[in-house]
């Protein structure tokens, strides 16, 4: 199972990004996830994406209503999605402190039980808050993630708001949540990947996303990490998901460019790791070609794929993530 943690589609033009071209909606990703993507000479697919709004699109502009009413209005198309194509979407909330603390506190319950949403994205640049400092805006939302097991999803790599580590303080406030460093601290405005890394080794609730990392730290860095630390993540669009699947594809080949990882720990990273985390049942990758083909035609099901090989796949259940990934351990 391919698991794409970082998705936005929409059916407006990004208004902070500017994309050229048409909007890119629920239909175009879809299109793109089913791809087919190359990985190990099998054909693959992007089986679940995490969807969100554009940050762009998450803030007020003139004309737009405020409150509960402004937040339910940018999560609306996520929504109409998640609704549409229940097994191929996961919703994720973006939390705009400026509507209201309390305000996306409460919006984010109704959408994780009213609209099953199971992640909640921060993006300290685009609303324009430190969140070292801004904590008391930040509490609200962070009590229902940890009440609810709703993951939380970080942007960073840019200052002067998303720098990796600004986040430690509502991270040690907040054990029980599981926080996801989106783009492995890297993005527009600096390169601070370390700092992630050191985050991620130091502090059990505290993941990495693929998408964006260099691909020679990945191979760094997941030689030093346990293997249900990282997960797949594009930032798709613009980004396209097969290249940061192919980086992490690397991982199988021989050192000093790989690490030899077999196919099931690579499947780890693709998205059994984000399985765990979302509550579905991680599969096996492909046994073969024919297997990998059949599957993308709906002969099969990744149930089936799955009972095909038990016996080979009989470690990888559920149960393997629990020590790891347990805040309680």
């Amino acid at each position: 199972m391919i698991i794409d943690t970082h998705v936005h589609p929409t059916n407006l033009v990004d208004e902070a990004w500017r994309h050229t071209g048409e909007p890119f909606t629920g239909e175009r990703t879809l299109k793109m996830m089913d791809g087919p993507m190359w990985i190990n000479g099998k054909p693959r697919r992007v089986d679940i994406s995490c969807i969100m709004p554009p940050p762009g699109n998450t803030s007020w502009r003139d004309g737009n209503r405020g409150g509960r009413e402004g937040i339910r209005d940018y999560q609306a198309y996520v929504t109409s999605l998640v609704q549409r194509y229940p097994d191929r979407f996961v919703g994720n909330f973006i939390y705009n402190p400026r509507f209201g603390p309390d305000n996306g506190a409460k919006e984010l319950e109704f959408h994780v039980k009213e609209h099953g949403y199971k992640m909640l994205k921060l993006h300290a640049n685009m609303h324009a808050y430190r969140p070292d400092r801004a904590l008391d805006w930040l509490r609200p939302v962070m009590r229902v993630c940890d009440e609810l097991g709703v993951i939380v999803l970080i942007h960073t790599g840019d200052g002067p708001y998303s720098i990796p580590t600004q986040f430690y303080p509502i991270i040690r406030e907040f054990p029980g949540v599981t926080f996801i460093l989106g783009h492995f601290g890297i993005q527009t405005g600096g390169v601070y990947c370390f700092e992630a890394f050191w985050m991620i080794q130091d502090s059990h609730n505290v993941i990495g996303e693929s998408g964006w990392l260099l691909q020679s730290r990945i191979v760094e860095f997941a030689k030093e990490m346990k293997k249900t630390k990282m997960v797949y993540g594009t930032d798709s669009p613009p980004n396209e998901p097969g290249m940061w699947a192919r980086e992490l594809e690397v991982l199988c080949h021989e050192p000093p460019q790989g690490l030899n990882l077999s196919e099931d720990d690579l499947e780890g990273y693709l998205g059994n790791n984000m399985a765990h985390l979302l509550g579905l049942q991680p599969t096996p990758p492909p046994k073969d070609r024919a297997e990998a083909e059949a599957y993308l035609r709906g002969e099969i099901t990744q149930a089936s794929a799955t009972n095909s090989h038990a016996d080979a796949y009989a470690g990888y259940t559920p149960d393997s993530w629990a020590e790891e990934l347990d805040p309680a351990s």
